[in-house]
Protein backbone atom coordinates (compact mmCIF):
# COMPACT_ATOMS: atom_id res chain seq x y z
CA UNK A 1 0.00 0.00 0.00
CA UNK A 2 1.89 2.90 -1.33
CA UNK A 3 -0.35 5.44 -1.13
CA UNK A 4 -2.81 5.88 1.97
CA UNK A 5 -5.33 8.14 -0.61
CA UNK A 6 -8.52 7.18 -0.93
CA UNK A 7 -8.53 4.02 1.91
CA UNK A 8 -10.47 3.91 5.46
CA UNK A 9 -8.26 3.76 9.11
CA UNK A 10 -9.45 2.61 11.79
CA UNK A 11 -7.44 3.93 14.81
CA UNK A 12 -7.60 2.92 18.27
CA UNK A 13 -6.52 5.02 21.27
CA UNK A 14 -6.56 8.06 19.27
CA UNK A 15 -7.10 10.93 21.93
CA UNK A 16 -3.39 11.43 22.62
CA UNK A 17 -0.02 10.89 21.47
CA UNK A 18 0.86 8.27 18.70
CA UNK A 19 -2.67 7.79 18.10
CA UNK A 20 -3.31 11.31 17.28
CA UNK A 21 -0.51 11.81 15.15
CA UNK A 22 -1.68 8.87 13.51
CA UNK A 23 -5.40 10.34 12.57
CA UNK A 24 -3.72 13.78 11.33
CA UNK A 25 -1.12 11.73 9.30
CA UNK A 26 -3.12 9.75 7.63
CA UNK A 27 -5.86 12.49 7.15
CA UNK A 28 -3.09 14.51 5.60
CA UNK A 29 -1.99 12.33 3.14
CA UNK A 30 -5.88 11.64 1.81
CA UNK A 31 -6.73 8.89 4.24
CA UNK A 32 -10.29 8.64 5.85
CA UNK A 33 -10.13 7.85 9.47
CA UNK A 34 -12.23 6.39 12.33
CA UNK A 35 -10.35 7.08 15.96
CA UNK A 36 -11.42 5.63 19.22
CA UNK A 37 -10.24 6.48 22.69
CA UNK A 38 -11.64 6.25 26.23
CA UNK A 39 -11.78 9.73 26.60
CA UNK A 40 -14.32 11.49 24.75
CA UNK A 41 -12.88 15.11 25.02
CA UNK A 42 -9.42 13.90 23.70
CA UNK A 43 -10.65 12.25 20.90
CA UNK A 44 -13.02 15.05 20.10
CA UNK A 45 -10.14 16.84 20.43
CA UNK A 46 -8.33 15.02 17.62
CA UNK A 47 -10.70 15.34 15.33
CA UNK A 48 -10.67 19.03 14.98
CA UNK A 49 -7.06 18.94 15.32
CA UNK A 50 -6.84 16.36 12.42
CA UNK A 51 -9.33 18.19 10.82
CA UNK A 52 -7.31 21.43 9.90
CA UNK A 53 -4.88 19.84 7.93
CA UNK A 54 -7.06 16.79 6.40
CA UNK A 55 -6.88 16.76 2.44
CA UNK A 56 -10.46 17.47 0.47
CA UNK A 57 -12.94 14.66 0.41
CA UNK A 58 -11.70 13.14 3.78
CA UNK A 59 -14.16 12.15 6.21
CA UNK A 60 -12.63 12.01 10.01
CA UNK A 61 -14.97 10.62 12.75
CA UNK A 62 -14.21 10.36 16.52
CA UNK A 63 -15.68 7.49 18.90
CA UNK A 64 -15.99 6.49 22.31
CA UNK A 65 -15.08 2.73 23.07
CA UNK A 66 -13.11 1.11 25.80
CA UNK A 67 -10.94 -1.88 23.44
CA UNK A 68 -11.27 -4.15 26.54
CA UNK A 69 -14.67 -4.59 26.31
CA UNK A 70 -15.34 -6.64 23.34
CA UNK A 71 -19.18 -5.41 22.94
CA UNK A 72 -18.08 -1.77 22.66
CA UNK A 73 -15.59 -2.85 20.20
CA UNK A 74 -18.60 -4.61 18.75
CA UNK A 75 -20.56 -1.08 18.55
CA UNK A 76 -16.96 0.95 17.45
CA UNK A 77 -17.35 -1.39 14.34
CA UNK A 78 -20.81 -0.75 13.24
CA UNK A 79 -20.68 3.00 14.05
CA UNK A 80 -17.40 2.76 11.62
CA UNK A 81 -19.24 1.30 8.89
CA UNK A 82 -22.58 2.98 9.36
CA UNK A 83 -20.47 6.97 9.22
CA UNK A 84 -18.25 6.19 6.65
CA UNK A 85 -21.21 4.31 4.98
CA UNK A 86 -18.14 1.98 4.59
CA UNK A 87 -18.42 -2.15 3.98
CA UNK A 88 -14.59 -2.89 4.20
CA UNK A 89 -11.84 -1.10 6.03
CA UNK A 90 -8.29 -0.87 4.35
CA UNK A 91 -5.97 -0.36 7.47
CA UNK A 92 -6.40 -1.03 11.28
CA UNK A 93 -3.72 0.55 13.44
CA UNK A 94 -4.05 -1.39 17.07
CA UNK A 95 -2.25 1.76 18.81
CA UNK A 96 -4.42 1.65 22.44
CA UNK A 97 -2.32 0.61 25.41
CA UNK A 98 -2.10 1.89 28.90
CA UNK A 99 0.61 1.18 31.85
CA UNK A 100 0.38 0.20 34.88
CA UNK A 101 0.52 -3.30 37.11
CA UNK A 102 4.53 -3.40 37.47
CA UNK A 103 4.65 -5.94 39.87
CA UNK A 104 2.98 -9.43 39.62
CA UNK A 105 4.13 -9.72 43.16
CA UNK A 106 2.85 -6.25 44.58
CA UNK A 107 0.66 -4.44 42.66
CA UNK A 108 -3.36 -4.85 43.08
CA UNK A 109 -4.38 -7.40 40.91
CA UNK A 110 -7.08 -5.89 39.25
CA UNK A 111 -4.27 -2.85 37.92
CA UNK A 112 -2.08 -5.79 36.42
CA UNK A 113 -5.64 -7.42 34.88
CA UNK A 114 -7.04 -3.75 33.58
CA UNK A 115 -3.27 -3.21 31.76
CA UNK A 116 -3.17 -6.81 30.24
CA UNK A 117 -6.79 -6.29 29.08
CA UNK A 118 -6.30 -2.87 27.53
CA UNK A 119 -2.92 -3.85 26.09
CA UNK A 120 -3.43 -7.49 24.47
CA UNK A 121 -7.03 -7.47 24.90
CA UNK A 122 -7.64 -5.03 23.07
CA UNK A 123 -5.83 -5.28 19.86
CA UNK A 124 -7.59 -9.51 20.05
CA UNK A 125 -11.09 -7.44 20.28
CA UNK A 126 -10.25 -4.85 17.67
CA UNK A 127 -8.87 -7.65 15.05
CA UNK A 128 -11.62 -10.16 15.76
CA UNK A 129 -14.15 -7.13 15.27
CA UNK A 130 -12.53 -5.68 12.26
CA UNK A 131 -10.42 -8.55 10.26
CA UNK A 132 -13.71 -9.44 8.09
CA UNK A 133 -13.90 -5.77 7.08
CA UNK A 134 -9.97 -6.09 6.15
CA UNK A 135 -10.45 -9.21 4.44
CA UNK A 136 -13.55 -7.59 2.51
CA UNK A 137 -10.76 -4.67 1.09
CA UNK A 138 -9.13 -4.70 -2.17
CA UNK A 139 -5.83 -4.04 -0.40
CA UNK A 140 -5.63 -4.03 3.86
CA UNK A 141 -2.87 -3.76 6.35
CA UNK A 142 -3.26 -4.32 9.92
CA UNK A 143 -0.58 -2.72 12.24
CA UNK A 144 -0.32 -3.58 15.81
CA UNK A 145 1.60 -1.73 17.99
CA UNK A 146 3.54 -3.89 20.77
CA UNK A 147 6.79 -2.10 22.35
CA UNK A 148 10.50 -2.64 22.92
CA UNK A 149 9.25 -4.12 26.64
CA UNK A 150 7.71 -6.89 23.80
CA UNK A 151 11.17 -8.10 23.54
CA UNK A 152 12.75 -6.55 26.49
CA UNK A 153 10.53 -7.62 29.64
CA UNK A 154 11.17 -4.13 32.20
CA UNK A 155 11.85 -0.67 32.03
CA UNK A 156 15.16 -0.89 33.66
CA UNK A 157 17.01 -3.41 36.09
CA UNK A 158 15.39 -3.27 39.20
CA UNK A 159 11.91 -1.89 37.98
CA UNK A 160 9.36 -4.59 37.16
CA UNK A 161 7.26 -4.04 34.50
CA UNK A 162 4.88 -7.52 33.97
CA UNK A 163 1.61 -6.46 32.78
CA UNK A 164 2.38 -4.24 29.79
CA UNK A 165 5.58 -6.58 29.02
CA UNK A 166 3.28 -9.44 29.16
CA UNK A 167 0.82 -8.17 26.77
CA UNK A 168 3.17 -6.87 24.61
CA UNK A 169 5.41 -9.99 24.11
CA UNK A 170 1.49 -11.31 23.19
CA UNK A 171 0.86 -8.34 20.83
CA UNK A 172 4.40 -9.48 19.38
CA UNK A 173 3.58 -13.27 19.10
CA UNK A 174 0.23 -13.04 17.90
CA UNK A 175 1.42 -10.83 15.14
CA UNK A 176 4.03 -12.56 13.75
CA UNK A 177 1.68 -15.95 13.76
CA UNK A 178 -0.59 -14.04 11.87
CA UNK A 179 1.94 -13.43 8.84
CA UNK A 180 1.43 -16.91 7.53
CA UNK A 181 -2.07 -17.58 8.44
CA UNK A 182 -2.78 -14.19 6.13
CA UNK A 183 -0.16 -15.48 3.53
CA UNK A 184 -2.59 -18.54 3.11
CA UNK A 185 -5.97 -17.43 3.69
CA UNK A 186 -5.85 -13.85 2.75
CA UNK A 187 -2.75 -12.92 1.02
CA UNK A 188 -4.08 -8.79 0.33
CA UNK A 189 -3.82 -8.63 3.78
CA UNK A 190 -0.88 -7.70 5.32
CA UNK A 191 0.35 -7.13 9.04
CA UNK A 192 3.02 -5.05 10.81
CA UNK A 193 4.02 -5.15 14.38
CA UNK A 194 5.51 -1.79 16.00
CA UNK A 195 8.02 -1.68 18.48
CA UNK A 196 8.85 2.02 19.39
CA UNK A 197 11.14 3.05 22.29
CA UNK A 198 10.95 6.10 24.72
CA UNK A 199 8.25 8.14 22.47
CA UNK A 200 7.12 11.67 23.76
CA UNK A 201 3.46 10.80 24.57
CA UNK A 202 1.17 11.21 27.83
CA UNK A 203 1.24 7.31 28.15
CA UNK A 204 2.11 8.11 32.25
CA UNK A 205 0.00 10.21 33.06
CA UNK A 206 -2.94 8.87 30.94
CA UNK A 207 -2.00 5.39 32.54
CA UNK A 208 -2.68 7.37 36.14
CA UNK A 209 -6.06 8.33 34.83
CA UNK A 210 -7.43 5.12 33.21
CA UNK A 211 -6.87 2.99 36.93
CA UNK A 212 -7.54 6.09 39.44
CA UNK A 213 -9.90 8.35 37.57
CA UNK A 214 -9.10 11.98 36.71
CA UNK A 215 -9.60 13.55 40.40
CA UNK A 216 -6.71 13.88 43.43
CA UNK A 217 -4.75 10.60 43.63
CA UNK A 218 -6.81 8.46 46.06
CA UNK A 219 -4.86 7.01 49.51
CA UNK A 220 -4.77 3.43 47.95
CA UNK A 221 -2.54 4.76 45.12
CA UNK A 222 -0.32 6.67 47.21
CA UNK A 223 0.42 3.91 49.62
CA UNK A 224 0.82 1.78 46.17
CA UNK A 225 3.60 5.43 44.95
CA UNK A 226 5.34 5.35 48.28
CA UNK A 227 6.07 1.82 47.87
CA UNK A 228 7.18 1.80 44.71
CA UNK A 229 9.12 4.66 45.30
CA UNK A 230 11.15 3.07 48.21
CA UNK A 231 11.72 0.38 46.59
CA UNK A 232 13.82 2.37 44.12
CA UNK A 233 15.74 4.50 47.10
CA UNK A 234 13.03 7.34 47.18
CA UNK A 235 13.27 9.02 51.06
CA UNK A 236 9.25 8.78 50.95
CA UNK A 237 9.02 8.81 54.67
CA UNK A 238 10.15 12.53 54.85
CA UNK A 239 7.56 13.22 52.12
CA UNK A 240 3.57 14.14 52.77
CA UNK A 241 1.02 13.41 50.64
CA UNK A 242 1.22 16.38 48.66
CA UNK A 243 4.93 16.12 47.52
CA UNK A 244 4.36 12.45 46.47
CA UNK A 245 1.76 13.74 43.84
CA UNK A 246 3.62 15.68 42.72
CA UNK A 247 6.52 13.41 42.27
CA UNK A 248 3.80 11.26 40.28
CA UNK A 249 3.16 13.99 37.87
CA UNK A 250 6.62 14.98 37.33
CA UNK A 251 7.29 11.83 37.17
CA UNK A 252 4.60 11.76 33.39
CA UNK A 253 5.89 14.87 32.52
CA UNK A 254 9.65 13.92 32.25
CA UNK A 255 8.41 10.89 30.27
CA UNK A 256 6.83 12.87 28.12
CA UNK A 257 9.37 16.38 27.58
CA UNK A 258 12.59 14.19 28.00
CA UNK A 259 11.85 11.30 25.02
CA UNK A 260 14.05 11.29 22.25
CA UNK A 261 11.52 10.69 19.51
CA UNK A 262 8.14 12.94 19.44
CA UNK A 263 5.14 11.28 18.49
CA UNK A 264 4.92 13.20 15.19
CA UNK A 265 8.83 11.50 14.29
CA UNK A 266 7.67 8.12 15.68
CA UNK A 267 4.15 8.03 13.46
CA UNK A 268 6.34 9.44 9.92
CA UNK A 269 8.75 6.47 10.78
CA UNK A 270 5.53 3.62 11.12
CA UNK A 271 3.41 5.36 8.31
CA UNK A 272 7.08 4.75 6.13
CA UNK A 273 7.20 1.35 7.64
CA UNK A 274 3.68 0.32 6.48
CA UNK A 275 4.07 2.08 2.78
CA UNK A 276 7.18 -0.60 2.53
CA UNK A 277 5.25 -3.46 3.58
CA UNK A 278 8.03 -4.27 6.82
CA UNK A 279 6.11 -6.74 8.91
CA UNK A 280 9.16 -5.58 11.76
CA UNK A 281 8.74 -1.79 12.60
CA UNK A 282 11.20 -0.34 15.23
CA UNK A 283 10.91 2.72 16.26
CA UNK A 284 13.50 5.70 17.63
CA UNK A 285 17.38 4.62 17.37
CA UNK A 286 17.07 3.74 21.21
CA UNK A 287 14.69 1.24 20.31
CA UNK A 288 16.94 -0.40 17.65
CA UNK A 289 20.28 0.01 19.87
CA UNK A 290 18.25 -1.92 22.65
CA UNK A 291 16.98 -4.73 19.66
CA UNK A 292 20.46 -5.54 18.72
CA UNK A 293 22.14 -5.68 22.44
CA UNK A 294 19.09 -8.49 23.57
CA UNK A 295 19.11 -10.59 20.23
CA UNK A 296 22.96 -10.20 20.24
CA UNK A 297 23.79 -11.46 23.89
CA UNK A 298 19.74 -12.32 25.23
CA UNK A 299 21.91 -14.31 28.15
CA UNK A 300 22.73 -11.54 29.96
CA UNK A 301 19.61 -9.31 28.76
CA UNK A 302 18.69 -9.20 32.48
CA UNK A 303 21.66 -8.90 34.37
CA UNK A 304 22.54 -5.65 36.09
CA UNK A 305 24.16 -2.92 34.56
CA UNK A 306 22.53 -4.22 31.18
CA UNK A 307 20.37 -2.70 28.46
CA UNK A 308 17.84 0.10 29.36
CA UNK A 309 16.29 3.28 28.05
CA UNK A 310 17.05 5.58 31.13
CA UNK A 311 14.49 3.93 33.52
CA UNK A 312 11.73 4.91 30.89
CA UNK A 313 11.27 1.96 28.83
CA UNK A 314 8.12 2.21 27.16
CA UNK A 315 6.62 3.87 24.64
CA UNK A 316 3.11 4.28 23.03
Amino acid sequence: MESFEGRLAVVTGAGSGMGRELVRQLAAEGCSVAGCDVNEEAMAETVRLAEKDAAPGVRITGHECDVSDEAAVERFREEVLAEHEADHVNLLFNNAGVGGGGSFLNDPREVWERTFGICWGGVYACTRAFMPLLVAADAAHLVNTSSVNGFWAMLAPGIPHTAYSAAKFAVKGFSEALMEDLRLNAPHVKVSVVMPGHIGTDIVNNSRKVHGGDGPIGADALAQARADMARRGVPVESMDDDAVRSMIDMVGDLFRDSAPTSSAEAVAEILDGVKADRWRILVGDDARTLDEHVRSNPETAYEAGGPGLGGLGFGG
